[in-house]
């Protein structure tokens, strides 16, 4: 089912250019992001495969990180890490855990800027058990922190995703249930279904972002144990020059760019990752904080 797609080829040739763009540009701040996380795919396993056209789409149209790198194993640990900067003392997929201390959700609130979370499942706003039908607690890093700096109604199901994409958090995490965000089954049934997910949920979103200086960033917690943990990271938005980007980034990066684009502070680990100024078409003014 793997191939190499035949736009692949023409993203490579630009990959050099892209990598060596001088630093220090202006950097954009969207209105939105939405991160979308998906499950224990490597890189290999997803770009050029048939299996996730869509994914592979949006992989052509945007910005793709080809040493993209998860931090660890298993899942809740990286999760941990892409919200706060580091994993912490968690090293399994225990549940719960009751966590303090900074995370992007408490700078963006504090800087006057907003944050949710979106799982599929999740049964009800505020819901802090360990699973729900196929939600799993360890995929939705900020209910660790809800009663200490994450407020409540920061954690919604996804059934409140709203269709009106201006009323969107300044920042939001989309968190598929397990049978749809490539966790449960094999390849490439498993792909085929979380492409397809994807696609009917997140492409809306998508093509708004397009005209409404908004990101998308799809990225994976982590491999499935066969590649060194390398996965896949796609930007997509009007701010984002297209090509494929050779740099070596992991979660804290990303992490490093959301705080960037809003002048928030490095959280953890991230204060020593590399700022991404290097895949930005435009800088719009900064918009004021939604309040």
């Amino acid at each position: 089912m793997r191939i190499i797609f035949a736009w692949l080829i023409a993203l490579a040739a630009t990959q050099l250019c892209a990598a060596a763009d001088p630093p220090g540009r202006a950097l954009p701040r969207p209105d939105h992001v939405v991160v979308v996380f998906e499950e224990n795919r490597a890189y290999s396993h997803i770009i050029g495969n048939m299996a996730a056209p869509y994914i592979n789409t949006l992989a052509n149209s945007g910005a793709l990180f080809s040493q993209s790198f998860a931090i660890t194993h298993p899942s809740q640990p990286n999760y941990l890490a892409f919200f706060a900067g580091s994993p912490g003392n968690v090293r399994d997929n225990t549940c719960p855990y009751q966590l303090k201390g900074p995370n992007l959700a408490s700078a963006l609130f504090a800087a006057g800027f907003t944050f949710a979370t979106y799982s599929e499942d999740l049964p009800s706003v505020g819901f802090t058990g360990c699973s729900y039908q196929n939600y799993e607690r360890k995929h939705n890093p900020a209910v660790n922190w809800q009663g200490a700096n994450v407020p409540a109604s920061a954690n919604l199901p996804f059934a409140q995703f709203p269709r009106d994409f201006s009323k969107l958090p300044t920042v939001s995490f989309v968190v598929p249930n397990q049978e749809n965000d490539m966790h449960n089954g094999n390849e490439p049934d498993t792909i085929i279904r979380g492409d397809r997910w994807l696609r009917a949920n997140l492409d809306a979103y998508a093509r708004w972002a397009q005209t409404h200086n908004s990101l998308l960033i799809v990225t994976w917690d982590e491999d499935d144990d066969s590649a060194n943990n390398h996965i896949p990271t796609i930007f997509v938005g009007p701010m984002v020059k297209q090509g494929v980007y050779a740099r070596r980034i992991d979660h804290y990066t990303v992490l490093r760019a959301l705080l960037d684009l809003y002048g928030l502070p490095p959280l953890g680990n991230s204060a020593a990752a590399a700022t991404i100024d290097y895949v930005w078409a435009t800088a719009p003014a900064p918009a004021v904080p939604s309040r």
